[in-house]
């Protein structure tokens, strides 16, 4: 009788240790908020009152924490983290720049966020006023801060939080070509991210922390790529391409989670549209047993939380004389889409490239050249205020001219093409030029076909020939990966604000009609 016992007890002590060893925890997941902090039409651009209230709206804050919360009181182990590009967007960051990030983070209390590239927009100085605002770990591991210690001390490679009485490792990493994306000054030593993750990830490893996250503001392919080459990761939250993920929409660019190997790859779209939610059950080990969940769409049907309303309405009253004046009406939506101007020749990108290009004609400039990651939105037909044109173009970049070679105008259009793969924000859109690409020809030989507009007839571009040409004083002084350009000839980077001039030219030909007429086309 006694053994009887004492088998069923010991039995009972299995059971009850088998059912502890497996931890649930759901990650609440955002990335790339851009100071979205209203709600956003269709084309991700700020949605007009009205469709809001007709239920054509989405996103916003004001429905993030309502989503949040809601999640929140479903009990459970929750866990909420951001992966970078809080900043930059509309013109709330135009005024407050970070301020408005670190209240409403602190106020959804954010477990850990990473660092993004649009973080160091206006430098070191900002981010660093926001890390010390922010009240959640602020993550970057990937990078050497011993020129800029105010920034150092409040930065952190990882963090272990505790949550359901389990230690979970959250590792940050922000895009190795930072320097070409952003304005982080010189002192800021970027480092390569697969080596500085592993080096974080197997310090917590001997700490005894077997259950880790990795907040990754690098991109969706180059996640499946780390994925592949880290140890010890449990997941990563992705972040940087503006991915949308999921096993029901067709459009979205892989499953929910993406399973590379052990490791469960999320990202959550950007500006605030989606929440994304991934359950998440390890074993006594750390392992994942399962990995399951989807991105919530931040439509109609989730309420905005009226305080949060109220907030933003008073932050925003200053910013209405400016984004409220009228001007123009448009005949058709313009695509600003991340998807169509990075990739090939696009309706925003050619109106953009046009304002430009016919501020300084007078000037003796005939190329203008844009890059597709400068264009932020779409624009819906119907009238069009400053505030839409300021949602495309948020980053107050001045228009710049210089010189250059023909063979650096063939370099520049080559480099945009470089990354075409990743989504990159460096294709060149462009007015007075035409070009032709193939992405699968051999580095160096992928452009082709190119013409310049002169005399009023195409002629072919003359490598040895200097050309006047026009861009934004980001692209000029080098921004995404345009090097050819540092060094230009006569160059002029205080130009009047680009999204002025684009303002001017849309009330010059108002009403505007977008344009798609072959300035680029991919073999």
């Amino acid at each position: 009788m006694k053994s009887t016992l004492l088998a069923s007890a010991a039995l009972v002590a299995l059971t009850t240790g088998a059912a502890r060893a497996d931890f649930a925890l759901t990650i609440l997941h955002t990335n790339d908020f851009h100071d979205r902090f209203e709600p956003i039409s269709k084309y991700d651009s700020t949605c007009p009152p009205e469709d809001n209230t007709a239920g054509e709206c989405f996103g916003g804050i004001a429905r993030l924490v309502t989503a949040i919360s809601e999640a929140r009181g479903q009990g459970g182990t929750r866990l909420l983290v951001d992966a970078g590009d809080q900043f930059q967007g509309s013109l709330f960051y135009s005024r407050y720049k970070g301020e408005l990030a670190a209240e409403f983070m602190n106020a959804l209390d954010y477990d850990a966020m990473t660092v993004g590239n649009h973080e160091f927009d206006d430098g070191p100085a900002v981010l660093t006023d926001f890390a010390r605002k922010l009240e959640a770990p602020l993550l970057m591991a990937n990078a050497d801060l011993t020129g800029e210690p105010g920034l150092r001390a409040e930065l952190q490679k990882s963090v272990v939080v505790e949550k359901g009485g389990e230690k979970i490792g959250i590792v940050g990493l922000t895009p190795l070509d930072t320097a070409e994306l952003a304005s982080p000054g010189p002192n800021v030593i970027f480092t390569e991210p697969v080596q500085a993750a592993q080096a974080e990830v197997d310090r917590l490893t001997d700490e005894g922390v077997t259950k880790i996250v990795l907040l990754s503001h690098l991109g969706y392919e180059a996640d499946k790529e780390i994925a592949s080459a880290l140890k010890n990761v449990d997941v990563i939250v992705g972040g940087h391409s503006h991915t949308l993920l999921s096993n029901e929409d067709g459009a979205a660019a892989g499953p929910y989670p993406t399973m590379v190997g052990d490791v469960a790859i999320v990202t959550a779209y950007a500006y605030g549209k989606y929440l994304g939610e991934l359950n998440v059950t390890f074993d006594d080990a750390g392992r994942i047993v399962s990995a399951e969940g989807a991105p919530m769409l931040l439509d109609a049907s989730v309420a905005e939380d009226e305080a949060t309303v109220a907030r933003v309405k008073e932050l925003a009253a200053p910013l209405e004389e400016i984004r409220s004046r009228v001007v123009a009406e448009v005949s058709a939506p313009i695509d600003g889409s991340r998807e169509s101007c990075r990739s090939g020749e696009c309706a925003m990108g050619n109106l953009v490239s046009d304002a430009m290009l016919d501020r300084v004609r007078d000037q003796g400039i005939q190329i203008a050249i844009s890059n597709g990651g400068g264009l932020r939105a779409s624009i819906d037909a119907g009238t069009v205020t400053m505030g839409d044109v300021l949602t495309v173009l948020p980053f107050q970049n001045t228009l710049s001219t210089f010189q250059v070679k023909g063979e650096a105008v063939v370099a520049a259009l080559e480099n945009g093409v470089s990354e075409l793969e990743e989504g990159a924000g460096r294709f060149a859109q462009v007015a007075g030029l035409k070009y032709a690409f193939d992405p699968a020809a051999p580095v160096g030989a992928r452009i082709s076909d190119v013409m310049v507009m002169e005399e009023g007839g195409w002629q072919p571009i003359d490598l040895a020939k200097t050309y006047g040409v026009v861009s934004n004083n980001y692209v000029r002084q080098g921004g995404d990966g345009f090097a050819m350009f540092v060094d230009a000839a006569n160059a002029y980077d205080f130009g009047p604000d680009l999204a002025d001039v684009t303002a001017d030219y849309l009330v010059a030909h108002a009403p505007y009609t977008p344009v798609i007429e072959g300035r680029i086309t991919r073999k």
